[in-house]
């Protein structure tokens, strides 16, 4: 089955063994795949354990299952930014394999194939949980790439259906290494972020070539 952020690996190849522990993540790229893949299967303890420990506080596995009810997460789409590219490859030294956010071989092309570069700087935090109910715009451009070594930025578009509508999550989320382990921290979300109408005859979200109507939009309910 291939994985649910849509990389062109099968799930028990790409995110499963960052979500049963037998790995870990090397590049903030990796750990925000994972961490949709967590939430498309409810595996809602990962998802608190890969926050910051700041961020970890007064978070629980249930408020994380509370916020994401009635959500079936379906596909994942990863912008290239400066920042994150920039700042994957320095870090690398710091948490092992060397693994590029445009460079990743098994993150499929289509995934890319729309994507426009943007990131964010003064990124205000996301204090809540509930992903699908904020939304801050994006309000100043980075000119330059971050080099911070233990910090990453990653731009990411996450589709989710819920009460049979289409919803998407445009989000530019703030990375760290906090003891040898990359770690969310928090995010600021764009203003196309809700409620969306995708025609069944277009091709699916997720990069497989096939029509929306014989692929994803299947999952609804």
């Amino acid at each position: 089955m291939r994985c649910y952020c849509c990389s062109s690996k099968s799930f028990d190849e790409c995110c499963e063994p960052f979500i049963k522990g037998d790995k870990h993540p090397s590049s903030a790229e990796q750990l925000m795949r994972s961490r949709f893949s967590a939430y498309a299967t409810a595996h809602y303890q990962y998802i608190l354990e890969t926050y910051t420990k700041e961020k970890q506080q007064g978070l629980s596995v249930e408020d994380l299952a509370q916020s994401a009810q009635g959500a079936t997460w379906f596909a994942l789409k990863v912008h290239p930014t400066l920042a994150a590219s920039s700042v994957d490859n320095s870090v690398d030294s710091l948490v092992g394999n060397s693994v590029s956010s445009t460079e990743d071989s098994s993150i499929d092309s289509t995934v890319h194939a729309d994507a426009k570069v943007e990131a964010v700087t003064n990124a205000e935090a996301i204090s809540k949980t509930n992903l699908k109910s904020i939304s801050k715009p994006i309000t100043k451009p980075i000119t330059k790439p971050i080099t911070k070594p233990n910090n990453a930025i990653v731009e990411f578009t996450a589709y989710y259906f819920e009460n049979k509508s289409m919803y998407q999550l445009h989000e530019t989320s703030n990375f760290s290494v906090e003891d040898g382990k990359w770690r969310y921290h928090d995010g600021v979300l764009h203003d196309d972020c809700g409620k969306i109408k995708y025609g069944r005859n277009l091709p699916c979200v997720c990069g497989s070539n096939k029509k929306f109507k014989q692929c994803c939009a299947t999952k609804s309910r």
